[in-house]
């Protein structure tokens, strides 16, 4: 991957979470009105509270989290970055550009099928669609140079399938983005992320976030 036209220098509209924020602002209603009932109870009610944690994997890695509304904490965590931490190059345009290995933890209960979105917001054009994946199966991690998995959505490129960080200059954010779903999408293979995101409406459990970063 050579050359301006490989490299991240337009984009579609950044459009970043416009499906997944509303589900997010829903649980964030749903725990305020529990908080509420709760004050307004007797003393002898009980309550359960969620709480988001941080935690370090045995590989290292500090996983990004999001609490459900059943109180699961998913997790999105890779052995070769740290969240917020630099991509090393082997998974760029300036290495042999193979996708990182994901894990996944606590997905919740329900899930049917698994969203995956990898996205740089800093791309002179707007962002940068890197991966997208639909209709994965529940998997607790995803390998290296994984090939084919699920369902493949079209890149920025206009092509299916990982393509690494690539910025033309400067440092840039890529978000991975794991979606839990309570369906299917059965949308065709090299639906966009517009469609994608359309389709999820509606479908969202929870979703987790790993940032890295990368240079040129």
């Amino acid at each position: 991957m050579m050359g301006v036209l490989m490299s991240e220098v337009t984009g579609p509209e950044d459009r970043r979470f416009a499906v997944f924020q509303p589900m997010a602002g829903r649980l964030l209603l749903v725990i305020g009105a529990a908080i509420l009932a709760a004050c307004s109870g007797s003393a002898a009610a009980s309550t359960t509270t969620t709480t988001t944690v941080l935690t370090t994997t045995t590989n290292g890695a500090t996983p990004a989290t999001s609490t459900t509304s059943q109180g699961v904490t998913m997790q999105l965590s890779s052995p070769a970055f740290v969240d917020q931490g630099m991509i090393p190059g082997r998974f760029t345009c300036d290495g042999v550009d193979v996708s990182p290995e994901l894990v996944i933890e606590g997905v919740p209960a329900g899930t049917v099928s698994l969203v995956l979105v990898v996205e740089d917001p800093d791309a002179p054009g707007g962002t940068w669609d890197h991966w997208l994946v639909f209709d994965m199966a529940v998997i607790a991690s995803i390998p290296e140079d994984v090939g084919a998995i699920g369902t493949s959505g079209l890149n920025s490129w206009q092509r299916t399938g990982y393509g690494g960080p690539c910025p033309p200059s400067g440092t840039h954010r890529y978000f991975f983005t794991m979606v839990a779903l309570d369906a299917e999408l059965g949308l065709a293979e090299g639906a966009n992320k517009a469609e994608i995101m359309s389709a999820a409406e509606g479908h969202v459990l929870a979703e987790a976030v790993l940032m890295g970063t990368y240079s040129r």
